[in-house]
């Protein structure tokens, strides 16, 4: 009856394991784009941008208006003729309409509206680059969390497993007490090593919970943490040759500031078309009725005009003073400082590119050496559980060996995951990682 409860409580746990369903790093990729506020805000970064580089905030086409309006006056007046004779007008009212459309029009001003206009193109393709950034930056976290996850959960299960064989020692040096074959010492300490294993589980399952929240963070998404991630790792190939030539081509960073370069270009030839005429031009069509009182005084009872206007406006600030030489002068400053810093982020790249590729040649090397060690340390632990069990070893002997395979499996975990991180390091300093299949 007792076995059948335990079965009772172990099957549906085990239910609730299988049901769990696996998180793939792109299916979280997917949900990052489309939820994650980062990613949001540099979307729509990018479509004020695009408004703001679009023809209608170019001051290339022309300006459109209309005006109309109605006058009313009603005046009483006095006034004296040549021939002496005085007359007066009571409630004289006279009314006014007018109406007219009117286009004006800059057809040149040293092409400075073009300049600018290339300008706000290239600031829009600079926050387009920038949003691409903030997508390169979320997912960098999104890996970091969502391989914090699979390796907390690698350990969970190695941490399980020795529990396991804790608990059976305890159960084997309770016989052998109970028969006389072993002290209480074997088994205090049996009880001890459980409590340390219950313990590392317990902290780890912790740690694994909140990384599942952390996750749940990035990819705004509810709590539920019921899932399990894909722990599975593979590594590419790479040369540092071909790392750092496209690094040098695609590194978000050196693109951004390329075209801070081209911008601050654009700015110069602004400054410069200031010195230029600048000529407009203006048509207008206007209608004026005026209806007069009906009074002996009035020459026109009513007066009516009509027709189009045009004319053409030519301006040349010859000299302001020398603001715009100010203007000219700075932007080429900036110029020079654009192209300083364009230089200074490409040798930081190549010695900040090396580092982490030294990094990730020594954490490759270190998971191949602790992959070496994980079938030292588990040869010795099997051998040193059946002189266990023959009695040939005594209990502090058998956890030192089982502590010492615990903690070799630990480390092959935390050496693939550091070096897959690194590898993910690379793929964004060479421009390459929205580019991978995950």
């Amino acid at each position: 009856m007792k076995s059948y409860i335990i079965i009772l409580l172990i099957v549906p746990f085990s239910i609730q394991l299988n049901a769990q369903k696996i998180l793939s790093k792109k299916k979280a990729i997917s949900i990052a784009l489309e939820n994650n506020y980062g990613i949001l805000l540099a979307k729509n970064s990018i479509k004020i941008a695009e408004n703001n580089s679009s023809i209608y905030n170019s001051r290339l086409l022309p300006t459109i208006t209309a005006n109309g309006g109605i006058n009313f006056d009603l005046s009483n007046s006095e006034f004296e003729l040549q021939n002496g004779t005085t007359n007066k007008i009571s409630n004289a009212d006279t009314k006014a309409y007018n109406a007219s459309i009117g286009a004006n029009y800059l057809l040149y001003d040293g092409n400075g509206r073009k300049y600018n206009y290339k300008a706000l193109k290239e600031t829009h393709n600079l926050t387009e680059l920038q949003a691409k950034e903030t997508i390169e930056n979320t997912y960098l976290k999104l890996f970091n969390v969502y391989y914090q996850i699979a390796r907390l959960s690698e350990n969970i299960k190695t941490i399980k497993e020795a529990l396991a064989i804790t608990k059976k020692r305890l159960t084997r040096a309770e016989y052998q007490y109970e028969y006389g074959q072993a002290n209480k010492l074997e088994i205090l300490n049996a009880k001890v090593d459980i409590n340390n294993d219950s313990i590392n589980l317990i902290n780890t399952k912790q740690l694994y919970t909140n990384a599942k929240r952390d996750l749940n963070i990035i990819l705004v998404k509810s709590q539920d943490i019921t899932y399990k991630v894909d722990t599975k790792v593979s590594f590419g190939l790479f040369t540092f040759d071909d790392l750092y030539s496209k690094a040098v081509a695609n590194n978000i960073v050196l693109q951004q500031q390329e075209k801070n370069i081209s911008i601050s270009k654009l700015n110069i030839k602004t400054n410069k078309a200031t010195l230029l005429p600048t000529v407009g031009l203006s048509t207008s069509y206007g209608w004026n009725l005026s209806d007069n009182a009906n009074t002996n005084t009035a020459f026109f009872v009513q007066n009516m005009n009509y027709g189009l206007k045009t004319s053409v406006n030519v301006s040349w600030n010859i000299f302001d003073g020398g603001s715009s030489k100010t203007r000219i002068t700075n932007s080429k400053i900036m110029l020079e400082n654009q192209q300083l810093v364009k230089q200074q982020q490409t040798d930081n790249l190549k010695s900040i590119l090396q580092n982490t590729w030294d990094e990730y040649q020594n954490k490759l090397y270190v998971l191949r050496t602790q992959k070496l060690n994980i079938q030292t340390a588990q040869n010795n632990f099997d051998r040193t559980n059946e002189r266990f069990k023959l009695g040939q070893v005594n209990s502090i002997a058998f956890r030192q060996a089982q502590l010492n395979l615990l903690n070799t499996q630990t480390a092959v975990n935390n050496a693939k995951y550091d070096a897959k991180l690194i590898e993910i390091q690379l793929l964004q300093l060479s421009g390459q990682l929205l580019d991978v299949e995950f």
